[in-house]
């Protein structure tokens, strides 16, 4: 064997970074490395070839094409890739909407894939009617019309918002198969514009004794949960639009806290009242859920942080390998805590790690795509990655998570995901 060979299909064995075919994160940027993984896509096409008459002009170069419409929508051959939703088989208004992660593309989740969390349905706000108080511990109760908030600076937050029980189901004994976005995908990453809330409680003149924002939305459960003042200052808006357009109604619409990186259930739809108190409200969501009993019998209260966190999307459970060949692996990365400062990537179980390459720009809260190439021989083999933020934080292998916090808890898991290949290239979810 060569040692141009290096036993990875061609391989420089100085392009192995870790054990089971893991290659140089910047392969793909290396001359020759890129025309490899073209080689690869053109053979996977072959006993399909086109006609001559398809290759010279396809049928739809032979025919005008259809109108087009006052608003785009995604191509038909596209139908596919949908929210997955799970509601209460009785009260068909309360329930999530899952993101199809492993189906796109980037960083930034289109608004009509954005997930969703729904306690009573939706509502059918009139926003010429719908109306924003701040009071309580405050100098100058005020209230504000969608016109007024329209008229103030706004600025522009990317960040991801993700529910609380996002991947809970990685608490059971027995590791769940479905597809990655539809285990992991109640987290979505989006440019959010609005006011700044800072600039409104200054106006509104906050009490020495203002500790806490108690906000409250407007749909029928009239959700209300407690924010600490801190934080609200720093960097919360409130938000009018969401990628450019106005926020949907499923998302909030006409009006939407945004509180990056802290748990989805704090980031209120349908924004109406935020009330200046000494204490928090103690409200359902703060007390019957969100508080969890650790092993030690202490229970865990006002875990605001979503901790970092990684997966890979593809390849990923449910998909299907197209036999042995280069291919690249990659996925999102995020944390609460600030911006992903590296993701790791493990094909051999997590025996070796190699680096993935982080794609431009990485933001504070906000998702990160990692990529990395792959050489798959054909073998058994199984896929983590592992992500550290720039506070250090480092997620944690599952075994590590479940001692640390029992199985008494519901949300905040963020334990590395393994996906096991097959050696007929079928993928699972694996415990690892």
């Amino acid at each position: 064997m060569s040692e141009r060979d290096g036993g990875a299909g061609g391989h420089d064995d100085r392009e192995r970074v870790a054990g089971n075919g893991l290659l140089d994160r910047r392969l793909f940027l290396k001359a020759g490395g890129l025309s490899g993984a073209l080689l690869l896509a053109g053979r996977a096409g072959a006993g399909d070839e086109p006609t001559l008459l398809e290759l010279a002009r396809p049928a739809w170069m032979r025919t005008p094409g259809r109108t087009f419409s006052n608003y785009g929508q995604p191509a038909a051959h596209e139908r596919g890739v949908i929210r997955w939703i799970s509601a209460n088989a009785g009260i068909d208004s309360n329930g999530v909407s899952w993101c199809p992660l492993h189906d796109l593309e980037g960083t930034i989740v289109p608004n009509g894939l954005h997930f969703e969390r729904h306690h009573n349905g939706v509502p059918a706000i009139d926003p010429a009617r719908h109306r924003l108080l701040i009071h309580g511990l405050v100098a100058r109760p005020l209230w504000f019309t969608m016109e007024d908030l329209a008229r103030y600076p706004m600025v522009s937050r990317t960040c991801f918002v993700e529910c609380g029980g996002n991947s809970n189901a990685g608490w059971r004994q027995r590791p769940i198969q479905t597809a990655a976005g539809y285990f992991h995908g109640l987290v979505s990453c989006s440019e959010w514009t609005g006011v700044p809330l800072a600039l409104l409680l200054d106006e509104a003149g906050l009490t020495r004794d203002a500790q806490w924002l108690i906000a409250e939305g407007a749909d029928a459960f009239a959700m209300d949960v407690s924010i600490p003042v801190e934080k609200a200052r720093e960097d919360a808006i409130l938000a009018l639009y969401q990628n450019g357009e106005r926020v949907r109604p499923e998302n909030g619409y006409p009006l939407r806290l945004i509180v990056p990186g802290w748990e989805g259930v704090l980031n209120v739809k349908w924004l109406r009242r935020l009330e200046a108190s000494a204490e928090p409200v103690m409200a359902r969501n703060e007390t019957s859920r969100y508080t969890e009993l650790l092993p030690s019998g202490k229970a865990r209260m006002f875990t605001f942080v979503m901790d970092a966190k990684s997966l890979i999307t593809s390849p990923s459970a449910g998909m299907q390998m197209r036999g042995p060949g280069l291919y690249e692996v990659k996925g999102l990365a995020w944390s609460g805590h600030g911006r992903i400062r590296a993701v790791d990537v493990s094909a051999d179980g997590g025996r070796t790690w190699a680096p993935a390459a982080l794609q431009e720009p990485v933001l504070p809260a906000c998702f990160t795509r990692f990529r990395i190439p792959w050489h798959w021989d054909g073998s058994a083999a199984v896929l983590k990655s592992r992500a550290t933020d720039q506070t250090g934080n480092v997620q944690p292998e599952r075994d590590a998570l479940v001692a640390e916090r029992g199985r008494h808890g519901y949300f905040h898991y963020n334990a590395i995901v393994a996906w096991q290949v097959g050696a007929d290239g079928r993928i699972h979810h694996v415990y690892a």
